[in-house]
């Protein structure tokens, strides 16, 4: 199984496991309140809250997780915020209007009990309860989560969690791993496309690019242009040489691509890439906008080295700083190139070539 398919079904089995764990809890506080026996009226609840909620999240969690990698999945992501939000909440509304005001839960704790005592509960639902208010309480609060859901893939899932919990409200240095990826040839095709198709072949890279990046737990700080900024924690990015991991994952997504951009483009992305790593100091700036931002040489310093994938006519370069920061690095192939000059900077820094995948002897 792909790394972005496991990556995929253990969030959903995530989203299966929140939603039971609400669905009963509501369910069981409901049932007790409004239903006699208490006992057994919180018993019917959390049933019937459990089989609700875990209906709706199959289906809600299903299309959130796995529709945007099909091609309805793209057609929707090209909507407007607006556009996509109004037909996910019609979507969504509508399922929640037939599973909790049919009362589907407790229709099929009646239907497994098969008492008479269940049934006269059953009946203390359909008189009791007012399902219409639930729908609509269920479907304001979907339409909420998918509001909060479409503005934080806006900003990066990973910067607005920090942002909510305030993790960098006070400026902290920590020490990062950046990949600079400058997309090769972008501006011929600018040349000959046109500016709308170039922002559209560049877009498609970009989504290309999505999987490998999450899958080896990279965060986008930035794009800039035809460029790519991915940063990792020292602590994130270590273990199995993710930032190499990533970079080669990208290439690999790229590559099985390729006939498609061919077709659509008459042109084949290309990638440099540059790995540094550092001291920089993160804290959230702005003020109507906030966003968290990294302050420190290393960020010049990646840039540099990116430029020197021109120079030295090797694509995918690491720093030394790089290098030994990260655990299994041995895997890929090196060829090492010397220290090399910067400009803005007094001290050269140790640079070297990564040209294979893992499992490769390097040079």
């Amino acid at each position: 199984m792909r790394i972005a398919t496991r990556r995929h079904w253990e969030n959903y089995r995530s989203a299966l496991r929140l939603a039971a764990i609400v669905g009963v809890s509501f369910g069981t506080m409901a049932g007790a309140v409004v239903l006699q026996p208490p006992l057994l009226g919180a018993a019917l609840g959390a049933g019937a809250g459990l089989i609700d909620s875990t209906t709706l999240m199959l289906f809600i969690g299903g299309v959130e997780i796995f529709l945007p990698r099909t091609r309805l999945g793209r057609w929707l992501a090209q909507r407007t915020f607006l556009a996509a939000m109004a037909l996910k909440s019609v979507l969504y509304t509508a399922a929640i209007v037939l599973v909790v005001g049919g009362q589907f839960g407790a229709r099929m704790m009646v239907l497994v009990l098969d008492v008479p005592t269940a049934t006269a509960i059953a009946d203390q639902v359909r008189s009791g309860l007012p399902r219409g208010l639930m729908a609509v309480v269920a479907a304001l609060t979907v339409t909420l989560m998918i509001m909060l859901r479409q503005a934080t893939q806006i900003v990066g899932e990973r910067t607005a969690r920090a942002i909510f919990l305030g993790r960098y409200h006070r400026p902290r240095t920590e020490e990062r791993f950046f990949l600079f990826i400058d997309i090769v040839g972008s501006t011929p095709v600018a040349e000959k496309l046109g500016a709308l198709s170039v922002h559209r072949y560049l877009n498609r890279i970009f989504e290309q690019t999505a999987d490998p990046i999450d899958d080896h737990g990279g965060e986008v700080y930035q794009y800039v242009g035809d460029e790519i900024v991915v940063t990792w924690t020292l602590e994130d990015g270590r273990a199995g040489a993710r930032p190499l991991a990533c970079l080669f994952a990208i290439e690999a997504a790229l590559a099985a691509a390729a006939p498609a951009f061919e077709r659509e483009f008459g042109a084949v992305p290309k990638l440099r890439a540059a790995l540094h790593a550092g001291e920089v100091v993160t804290g959230e700036a702005g003020g109507s906008r906030r966003a968290i931002v990294f302050h420190g040489d290393v960020m010049n310093a990646t840039s540099r080295i990116e430029n020197l994938t021109r120079t030295l006519g090797h694509p995918f370069l690491v720093s030394e700083d790089a290098r030994t920061r990260l655990q299994g690095a041995d895997a890929y192939g090196f060829t090492d190139l010397g220290q090399q000059e910067l400009r803005g900077k007094q001290a050269p820094i140790r640079v070297y070539a990564v040209a294979s995948a893992p499992g490769k002897k390097g040079v």
